[in-house]
């Protein structure tokens, strides 16, 4: 083989080799898409005999889920709040402060972060147990919160050291408390980092199955991650239809969390140059 056609190969095989992966993850998204318009899907990829929204109206009136879903984005959207507020306060003195074990600690905030939820949920279990939590959406959403935390602060103190503390210096002698400054100076300079690190939570809990499967058990305190299990139980075999369109409704909120996020990271990034000039 000579240099020439050496070259064409190299230049031609990772495309082709990147184009069957990118159809590889997009056929089963096609998937989704057409048997949510079809009420006589299949497992099969094929196009419906007449476009139809009965399987979207099916699963938006349908109370149960409803319920599902009104819990999945109280548990997502409760954790990511928590998660940014209790984050950022902790990642400020971590930041600003030369504190004596502050090495270690962030060693393993590090650690934790790569640690698997599936290690920790035996004892997990028994404390919710003890603690009467067991079957409690309000222990679920603590539990996302714990699980989180080592991202966000991890996340957050970086993203916070990137902040100049001249820009609080002179809200203080303009009279600006600590707290005021953190409002009102260093969280508008970290937008992108909030975004990230609440986008990172709502999508990590929105998408979790395994948590809520064994700290749950009543069906209606179940969320749209549960729900989904339910779609293959019911009357022996799967709705693929309603299933593609709750399927469809279910990746929704994180959709729309990104796009409009997009507008606050821009205008985040835009700032970091606040001191500049």
């Amino acid at each position: 083989m000579n240099t020439k056609h050496r070259k064409w190969v190299y230049q031609i095989l990772p495309y082709t080799i990147l184009t069957f992966i990118g159809v590889c993850f997009i056929l089963p998204l096609l998937w989704v898409l057409v048997a949510s318009v079809d009420t006589n899907a299949s497992q099969t990829l094929q196009a419906p005999t007449r476009i139809t929204a009965d399987n979207y109206v099916d699963v938006l009136t349908n109370a149960e889920n409803q319920r599902a879903y009104l819990i999945g984005l109280l548990m997502s959207g409760g954790q990511a709040f928590i998660v940014v507020l209790l984050a950022l306060l902790a990642a400020y003195p971590l930041s600003r402060y030369q504190l004596k074990f502050k090495k270690p600690f962030m060693l393993t905030i590090l650690f934790m972060t790569s640690l698997p939820i599936t290690a920790v949920m035996v004892p997990v279990y028994q404390l919710f147990l003890s603690l009467k939590l067991y079957n409690n959406i309000f222990g679920v959403i603590l539990f996302f919160v714990a699980s989180a935390m080592p991202y966000g602060i991890w996340m957050l103190k970086n993203f916070m050291d990137s902040v100049p503390i001249e820009l609080e210096e002179a809200a203080w002698i303009d009279g600006a408390s600590v707290f005021e400054g953190i409002r009102r100076v260093v969280a508008p300079l970290m937008v992108p980092g909030i975004c990230t690190v609440a986008i990172f939570t709502f999508s990590g809990s929105w998408g979790n199955f395994f948590v809520p499967y064994i700290l749950l058990q009543s069906p209606e305190n179940f969320p749209a991650s549960l729900k989904i299990y339910q779609f293959f139980g019911q009357y022996g075999m799967a709705d693929y239809g309603k299933l593609a369109a709750f399927s469809v409704m279910y990746a929704i909120p994180s959709v729309v969390l990104y796009i409009l996020s997009q507008r606050f990271m821009s205008k985040g990034f835009g700032m970091q140059g606040g001191t500049k000039g």
